[in-house]
């Protein structure tokens, strides 16, 4: 089929913009609105509800909003497309049967399922799907699909997939298509949300629109949002979002390997950037599995150190608590936020975060918060808790694994109630242990300092450049573009693995990869194990490294004078 796809997110995570659904649907013109509601954090949290209610294990929220929107998608003709199914696609689908008898709608619902990976071994355990069985539920005539675990850019890949018919073998357009999907995945972050700039938004970036993506049949896209929402959408604001939460140049999916060193951002017009060029290798013979288990309990009690001989209040502090409760699994973070002869008690004060790990709760629990406020009266001047004493809550570790794409049983339960299987691809690239494609381009090494030689000046870091920075599992990216051509000339060749370890101490101990991208004058760190057993179990002031590219960016070094990175 020809013509434009118009695709809109209403959610980027569990949790975003309850009202996102009713303003994208009354907006403007669309055919599919998408919700992405899982994350890795989020499918552990699903996997308690569900240990608590089988019937559970679905984002519940998903259903309220859809409470006061399905009667306008149906009558508008826009297709829903969700992954709020979580551990329990056919729960959800069902939820919304009975919700549409209740409103007195005719709603035909398809759901996807096959993800769930059977390890008695693991809370929750599920491999990440591709397109297709969305696809054939919407050929089916389904109105609304819902999905558990696939991968966050099939929501839109599918009903493109539906659109245009594409097959298997049409690598490119199914590449374009995944990155569209990328970028709006994270709703408002590819319209001006949590972007480096957002001074210079039109409204400061006060309340950004939802995004959409404009596909067409050859894969290419334009993103945009709907007329008169805030935010805005630029060139910039899309290589923000691309750099999110990726690795190399390939990037691995289930339908494709997607080249994002292809891809080729131009402004189209006010709110408008075309994505084209986008190059698709085959998928290779694996996929990602996400596995949760709960790693025990925690709790944490933070101290307050006002004044003089902070380190040794805190070494006090440190001392008395492993005294009472033992060393083990105790953590001790100290956080300079003094500053010195401050006139306010706030000014003046450190804050010493103690984090507690265990597989006793009774210890994690209140004989460690209860033995931290017992120091109230018997410890360093000035002792003060921000925290009272309370209870351990448990915390999951995150960890992947690899199973063969053919060993998942991937279906597609149309909505008469028909299970489809989903075959998989028949042509796959080999991939090592790690996941990585054997054609995958390995970690670039930095070019010569282009500034050798010319006049610098001291200023911050982010005077010059944009970055984004967030989570994979137990691993951080942290993504880097230059504003301009000549900025990015200096940017390539100083910002090398040896001075990011430099400008952020915290990356010098684990793996970093370094990755270019030339077409978005970008480079990308992948910091393996920063955040170690990943978000639900870090104890990190930053778990899931949100803030590391604003970090950098602070950081005051030396820029070149201005006049020829202009």
């Amino acid at each position: 089929m020809t013509g434009v796809l118009r695709v809109g997110n209403a959610s980027g995570f569990y949790g975003d913009r309850f009202t996102a659904w009713r303003e994208m649907l009354d907006g403007g013109q669309l055919d599919v609105l998408t919700g992405d509601y899982l994350a890795e954090l989020t499918m552990l949290i699903l996997g308690r509800d569900r240990l608590r209610d089988p019937d559970l294990g679905y984002a519940k929220t998903f259903l309220r909003q859809l409470e006061g929107c399905l009667g306008t998608a149906l009558d508008r003709g826009v297709k829903i497309v969700t992954n709020a199914g979580g551990l329990n696609p056919a729960g959800l689908a069902a939820a919304i049967g009975s919700l549409a008898d209740r409103l007195g709608l005719t709603a035909r619902i398809g759901y996807v399922e096959g993800d769930t990976i059977p390890r008695p071994d693991a809370l929750t355990a599920n491999a990440y799907l591709g397109a297709f069985g969305i696809a054939a539920c919407l050929d089916a005539g389904a109105h609304v699909v819902v999905t558990g675990r696939v991968t966050d850019a099939s929501l839109v890949v599918g009903p493109a997939i539906a659109r245009f018919g594409w097959g298997r073998d049409d690598l490119d357009a199914l590449a374009g298509a995944t990155v569209a999907g990328h970028l709006i995945e994270c709703g408002a972050q590819v319209t001006g949300g949590n972007f480096s700039f957002f001074t210079e938004l039109p409204d400061g970036g006060h309340r950004p629109g939802f995004p959409i993506a404009e596909l067409h049949p050859d894969g290419s896209s334009v993103l945009t949002k709907h007329p008169g929402t805030g935010g805005a959408v630029t060139v910039e604001t899309v290589t923000a979002q691309l750099l999110y939460e990726v690795g190399g140049p390939a990037y691995l999916g289930p339908d494709v390997v997607t080249r994002l060193d292809t891809v080729t951002l131009t402004a189209d017009g006010p709110d408008r950037v075309r994505v084209t060029g986008v190059r698709g290798t085959p998928p290779p013979g694996t996929l990602k599995v996400g596995v949760n288990n709960l790693g025990g309990f925690r709790n944490s009690m933070t101290f307050v150190l006002c004044g003089l001989d902070i380190p040794a209040k805190a070494a006090l502090v440190r001392g008395q608590l492993e005294e009472a409760v033992g060393k083990e699994g105790l953590e001790f973070t100290l956080a300079r936020t003094d500053h010195r002869d401050a006139t306010e008690t706030e000014a003046a004060s450190a804050l010493l975060h103690v984090n507690l790990r265990d597989g006793d709760r009774a210890r994690a629990g209140r004989a460690f918060s209860a033995a931290a406020v017992e120091l109230a009266l018997a410890s360093y001047p000035g002792c003060t808790l921000t925290t009272l004493p309370g209870e351990a809550t448990p915390y999951g570790v995150f960890t992947t694994d690899l199973v063969p794409q053919d060993a998942v049983a991937h279906v597609a339960v149309l909505p008469g109630g028909e299970r489809v299987p989903i075959a998989p691809p028949i042509r796959t690239s080999a991939t090592p242990a790690d996941g990585t494609p054997a054609d995958a381009a390995v970690p670039d090494a930095a070019v010569p300092d282009a500034a050798v030689g010319r006049a610098t000046r001291r200023g911050p870091l982010g005077e010059l450049v944009g970055a984004r920075s967030g989570d994979q599992g137990g691993d951080a990216n942290l993504g880097v573009w230059a504003r301009t051509d000549a900025t990015w000339a200096w940017l390539r060749g100083w910002l090398t693995v040896e001075r990011l370890a430099e400008l952020l101490p915290e990356t010098a101990p684990p793996t970093v990869e370094r990755y270019e991208l030339p077409n978005l004058r970008a480079v990308n760190f992948v910091i393996r194990g920063l955040l170690g057993q990943g978000v639900a179990a870090s104890t990190r002031f930053d778990p899931q490294a949100k803030a590391l590219g604003e970090l950098l960016r602070s950081r005051v070094v030396d820029l070149p004078a201005e006049g020829w990175t202009e």
